[in-house]
């Protein structure tokens, strides 16, 4: 099994920073690729920034440059570097990893962080 766990989540002023970290632990050799994600209250789950075993990134196009995702192989962490803030991103964040695990129908198997919330206040 994978397990993700977030952290550094928190209450910031618009124009501040947050660096969001997620550790994987277990079976992290079966992880190909790994993202971040958010929720806003009343809102999909929409993409942040994703980047795979290989180092590609890729950046949902409202970053706008104001986000860097990178990991520690060694430590088995990726990060969530957040700039210039705004209250539209206060959402909860979430961590996630696919595998190459596959279920019934063939699908990639996701894992989920339990998700870290960061406040962005005016």
């Amino acid at each position: 099994q994978v397990q993700l766990v977030e952290s550094g989540g928190g209450l910031v002023q618009a124009g501040g920073s947050l660096r969001l970290s997620c550790v994987a632990s277990g079976s992290v050799f079966s992880i190909t690729a790994m993202g971040w994600y958010r929720q806003a209250p009343g809102k999909q789950r929409e993409l942040v920034a994703t980047i795979t075993s290989g180092g590609t990134r890729d950046y949902a196009d409202f970053v706008n440059g104001r986000v860097f995702i990178d990991r520690d192989n060694a430590k088995n962490t990726m990060y969530l570097q957040m700039n210039a803030l705004r209250p539209e991103d206060t959402a909860v964040y979430y961590c996630n990893a696919r595998t190459n695990a596959r279920d019934i129908y063939y699908r990639p198997i996701d894992i989920w962080g339990q998700g870290t919330q960061v406040t962005v206040s005016s």
